[in-house]
C-alpha cells in the first residue's frame, strides 16, 4: 500500500520522530534506518520492516524499486521536511524504513559445538559497537551478544556503522554473568585480552566453541565478567602504541579464529 503524508505535524510523523531516542524504541519496539542501501538489506533479510518512507521530490530509489515484498510493507512517500524530522542525518537520504525489534535469545549460541561469538561488556561508542557486528559478520562467527550498559544496538549511528551486518547475524541482548557461567560449564572457551597473559592470540587455538570478550574502552572488560573468562591471550604490538581500539582488537581476534578455521591449523 502507498499513501503520501506532507505534514511534519502527522501523528504518525511526531510517533516515527520519536524513534531517534532510546526511550522511544524501547517503548514502540520498533527502530528506524537511513539509506537505500540498509532499507535494501533489512528487506532481503527478510526482517520485520513495517513502513518504507520515500522522498517524493526525489522518488523511490531504483534499487527498491523491484522490490518482491512490496506488498508485505507499507510504502509512503513522504516530504523533505517529514524526512529530516524522522532521521538522524543532517542531509537526509531518500529512503528510511521503520522496523519492528525482533526478539531473540542467547540460549541458542549456547549449544553450537564450534560456535564463535563476540560478547561486548560495556562498550560506550556506537560506532565501536557496529563496527564490532561488520567485522562479526565478515569473519563468520555464530553471533554477537551485548551485556547490560553497552550502547543500544539501535542507535542510528550504531545501525550505520553496521553496515547492513546487523540483519545477517544474531545480535542479542543478556545479562552476561549467568549466561558466562552456562558457557563455562559446557566447556565453551571464554577468551579475554590481558597485558599479563602468557600466550599471544597466535598461539590459541580458535577452532573449538570460543567466545571473545571485549570490554569498555576506557575500563575493559568489568571485573565480574573478567574472573568467568578462562583463557586469557595477549595481543602481540611491536611499535610504541599502548593499546589497541577495542573495535580494532576484535577485528584481530576474530580474523585470527577465521584463519584458523579455514585452514584447520595454527
Amino acid at each position: 500500500m502507498t499513501n503520501e503524508i506532507t505534514s511534519v505535524n502527522n501523528l504518525r510523523v511526531k510517533q516515527w520522530a520519536q524513534l531517534l531516542g532510546r526511550k522511544g524504541r524501547d517503548e514502540q519496539n520498533k527502530y528506524l534506518i537511513e539509506g537505500t542501501h540498509l532499507v535494501q538489506e533489512a528487506l532481503r533479510s527478510n526482517e520485520p520492516v513495517e513502513t518504507v518512507l520515500y522522498s517524493m521530490e526525489r522518488g523511490l530509489p531504483p534499487e527498491l524499486k523491484d522490490n518482491d515484498r512490496a506488498a508485505r510493507e507499507e510504502w509512503i512517500a513522504v516530504t523533505e521536511a517529514v524526512l529530516s524530522k524522522v532521521t538522524d542525518t543532517r542531509t537526509p537520504q531518500s529512503v528510511a524504513a521503520i522496523v519492528r525489534k525482533r526478539e531473540e535469545s542467547a540460549e541458542g549460541l549456547l549449544s553450537l559445538s564450534d560456535g564463535l561469538v563476540v560478547v561486548v561488556d560495556g562498550i560506550q561508542d556506537p560506532g565501536n559497537l557496529g563496527t564490532i557486528i561488520r567485522a562479526a559478520d565478515a569473519a563468520g562467527a555464530s553471533g554477537v551478544v551485548l551485556g547490560q550498559g553497552t550502547v543500544d544496538l539501535y542507535n542510528p549511528k550504531t545501525i550505520r556503522a553496521t553496515m547492513g551486518s546487523l540483519f545477517h547475524l544474531p545480535v542479542v541482548q543478556a545479562e552476561l554473568a549467568p549466561l558466562l557461567r552456562k558457557a563455562g560449564d559446557r566447556g565453551i572457551q571464554l577468551l579475554n585480552t590481558s597485558l599479563n597473559a602468557s600466550k599471544t592470540c597466535y598461539e590459541t587455538d580458535f577452532r573449538q566453541a570460543t567466545w571473545i570478550i571485549l570490554g569498555n574502552e576506557g575500563a575493559g572488560v568489568s571485573e565480574e565478567v573478567g574472573r568467568l573468562a578462562n583463557h586469557n591471550v595477549i595481543i602481540p604490538m611491536r611499535g610504541r602504541a599502548e593499546s589497541l581500539n577495542v573495535a580494532m582488537a576484535g577485528t584481530i581476534l576474530l580474523y585470527e579464529a577465521l584463519r584458523q578455521r579455514s585452514f584447520q591449523q595454527i
